[in-house]
């Protein structure tokens, strides 16, 4: 009987010290869910709602929240048993764009192929790296987390606490690695945190991936979130208010469309052509994004090291081709948007000084200490302390072969962006502000009278710098568009496009009053007003500063 009550006791003892387990984290959060078994039954989930869109590494600023787009309506179908998703949206911008329209959305993934759907209707297959990340997110939802967990195969590890959560690792038999946090009060999921690795155009290195989830309500038996936001690194790239959750619902078509499913996955490669502009000058093209190369007397200095390692890569072997006896001492950025910035730690493997805005000196020096742990890169290889220049007014590249100018430049596109100015060439170089279309055939018939012009936005600003500086630029350098016709083009064609540049800047600076109405109109429509900029430009403290 004695030895009884000590088993008793024992028991007592043992219950009232125990701790939890991963797994006991695990079915307890599923039981908040609705149950262990009800998650497993789920193959199939819609959502639908509103919301928002951050636009990914195009801030106003570093520091500055993302644009956002406003979501005006979504649907999400998933296929946790297919391993496929599809996402379709109406997106409106909410920022200074050429286009506010309301602007369609479809992409999703299935399984190794990752595919997004133009507004035409047409396919395209996104690159592997991408497919992966899309995998990952069927893990972004409490139903999906939660169902890797229980599935056969996962690991989970490292219980631990973080504040009100319990936090659990989770490695599925796939090998996906997914941090899940739960809620020690609720028991319901609070976040999930993946990892993900720069995928084209991205100069963060190794990022978390953090979804977390509010406002459970009822739905198909279960509790679900009706609020998911989600960051990428520091970034909030989507909010969204779930109106309805349909459980094992027809999803339709999800399948990846044949015209994707049949190509061979893309992979980020780069072209460089290199033209001879002027003297000493060239115009280093071949894709979406250029550079330009500038010749000094013992050096060399590069304008714009664009999107990624490949393509700045490839930039510099052009570089190298084209003068192999100098050394490149100077890299200019002209802002700090991702597609612009991704390819200035290749630069600084090199060893070079980058030369950029004040408002990005920050960001320069924190990128160029992230870690690349997941894809590693040159200078992750070769670690080298950057030398970064921050400009906040004229600043010049100079010796006795030529001059430079760099001037900040007040606009709606980014708040720390960088102008270049030649003043003896007359050549002016600017991104994203104005990108000059590529000329149509010679034998093109001219355009139908009602197809509205080109909207450029931001070109107002370029005009009005360049009218308060009292530069004298002939020639547009753009890092996006063509900057003048080849040598196979007629005489012709040459001057109407030089026509054209012309207009643009008479048509701001109110010189073309004997012109017709039609072209005012036609300036008018091509978003060219004379609104000003968000701030003055005043030259100062650096100016007639010499880099040598």
């Amino acid at each position: 009987m004695r030895s009884s009550k000590w088993l008793i006791v024992l028991a007592l003892l043992v219950g009232c010290t125990s701790t939890p387990t991963e797994m006991s984290i695990i079915n307890d959060s599923a039981n908040a869910l609705g149950g262990a078994d009800k998650i497993r039954a789920v193959n199939t989930l819609i959502l639908e709602g509103t919301g928002e869109n951050g636009n990914f590494g195009q801030s106003l600023s570093p520091d500055a929240p993302l644009p956002v787009f406003k979501v005006n309506q979504f649907k999400r179908a998933i296929d946790f048993a297919g391993g496929r998703w599809r996402h379709e949206a109406t997106r409106t911008p909410t920022f200074v764009a050429a286009n506010t329209a309301p602007q369609p959305q479809i992409l999703g993934v299935d399984g190794d192929v990752a595919y997004n759907v133009a507004a035409n209707g047409t396919a395209a297959r996104q690159l592997d790296e991408v497919a992966k990340d899309r995998l990952m997110e069927l893990n972004h939802h409490p139903i999906g987390i939660l169902r890797a967990a229980l599935a056969p195969g996962t690991q989970l590890s490292n219980l631990r606490k973080d504040g009100n959560d319990n936090v659990v690792d989770i490695t599925t038999a796939q090998g996906a690695k997914v941090t899940l946090y739960v809620d020690s009060g609720t028991k319901l999921p609070s976040k999930v945190v993946s990892m993900t690795a720069p995928v084209a155009n991205n100069p963060l290195g190794d990022s978390a991936v953090e979804t977390s989830f509010a406002n459970y309500t009822d739905a198909g038996g279960l509790k679900l979130p009706s609020r998911i936001t989600t960051r990428t690194d520091k970034y909030t790239t989507a909010d969204y208010q779930i109106s309805k959750s349909t459980v094992n619902g027809d999803l339709g078509d999800v399948a990846a469309p044949e015209a994707a499913k049949s190509a061979t996955a893309p992979t980020t490669a780069a072209m460089v052509t290199a033209e001879q502009v002027a003297k000493g000058i060239w115009f280093l093209a071949g894709q979406s994004h250029h550079s330009v190369l500038v010749e000094f007397r013992d050096h060399l200095a590069l304008i714009e090291a664009p999107q990624n390692e490949v393509r700045v890569d490839a930039v510099l072997q052009k570089v190298k081709e084209l003068k192999p006896d100098k050394p490149l001492r100077y890299v200019v950025n002209t802002h700090h948007h991702f597609d612009h910035s991704g390819g200035v730690r290749r630069a600084m493997a090199e060893g070079v000084t980058l030369i950029t805005h004040d408002g990005n000196k920050a960001f320069f020096e924190e990128i160029a200490q992230r870690k690349f742990t997941m894809t590693p890169d040159m200078l992750s290889k070769s670690p080298k302390a950057p030398t970064i220049v921050g400009v906040t007014d004229k600043y010049e590249l100079k010796d006795e072969t030529r001059t430079v100018e760099i001037y900040p430049i007040p606009n709606r596109h980014s708040d720390t962006m960088l102008i270049v100015y030649f003043p003896a060439e007359r050549l002016l170089v600017e991104a994203d502000l104005y990108n000059p279309p590529a000329p149509p055939p010679a034998n093109a018939p001219p355009p139908a009278a009602n197809i509205p012009p080109p909207v450029f936005p931001f070109a107002p600003s370029v005009v009005q710098t360049v009218q308060k500086l009292g530069l004298h630029p002939d020639r547009i350098l753009p890092i996006h568009g063509m900057w003048q016709f080849s040598a196979a083009h007629s005489r012709h064609s040459r001057n109407s496009r030089q026509k054209n540049l012309h207009d643009i800047i008479a048509d701001q600076r109110g010189c073309r009053k004997g012109a017709d109405s039609g072209r005012r109109d036609h300036g008018n429509r091509a978003g060219l007003s004379r609104t000003r900029g968000r701030r003055g430009f005043e030259p100062g403290a650096q100016s007639g500063v010499s880099a040598r």
